[in-house]
C-alpha cells in the first residue's frame, strides 16, 4: 500500500466504471480502528471505566480523541454487615475527550450490517 508523508497507510484507489473506489482490506490490527473513524466506538478501559463516543483520531499507541463521549465508571463496595457486593455506576457526558492509550483494554468498532 501507499504511504503518505506521515507514514500512515492510505487506501489503494481502484478504478471502477469511471468512479473512484477504495480497497479497505485489513492488513494490520489497527486497520479495524482506522475504518471506525467518524463512527461511534466502545472503549473499555482500566479501572472499571467504559467509554462510548465518536472516534475523531487515534495513533499507534491507541491514544484516541472521542467526541460526544459518554463515560461510565463502575465502583464496587463490599458491605460486611449484609455480606453483599454493592455495585454503583456513574455516567457523565463529555463533549471532547482525549484517551491515553495505556489505559485502553478493548476497542469495539460499530456493528456493521450489510
Amino acid at each position: 500500500q501507499r504511504k503518505n508523508d506521515g507514514g500512515d497507510r492510505l487506501p489503494i484507489p481502484l478504478a471502477h466504471y469511471g468512479t473512484l473506489q477504495f480497497d479497505f482490506r485489513m492488513e494490520e490490527p489497527l486497520d479495524l480502528i482506522r475504518l471506525s473513524i467518524d463512527e461511534r466506538v466502545y472503549v473499555k478501559c482500566r479501572g472499571e471505566r467504559e467509554l462510548r463516543g465518536k472516534l475523531h483520531a487515534y495513533d499507534q499507541h491507541l491514544n484516541m480523541v472521542l467526541g460526544e463521549a459518554e463515560e461510565t465508571v463502575t465502583t464496587r463496595e463490599y458491605d460486611e454487615e449484609t455480606d453483599e457486593e454493592i455495585v454503583r455506576k456513574a455516567t457523565r457526558k463529555i463533549e471532547m475527550l482525549f484517551v491515553r492509550g495505556d489505559v485502553v483494554i478493548l476497542v469495539s468498532p460499530p456493528l456493521r450490517t450489510t
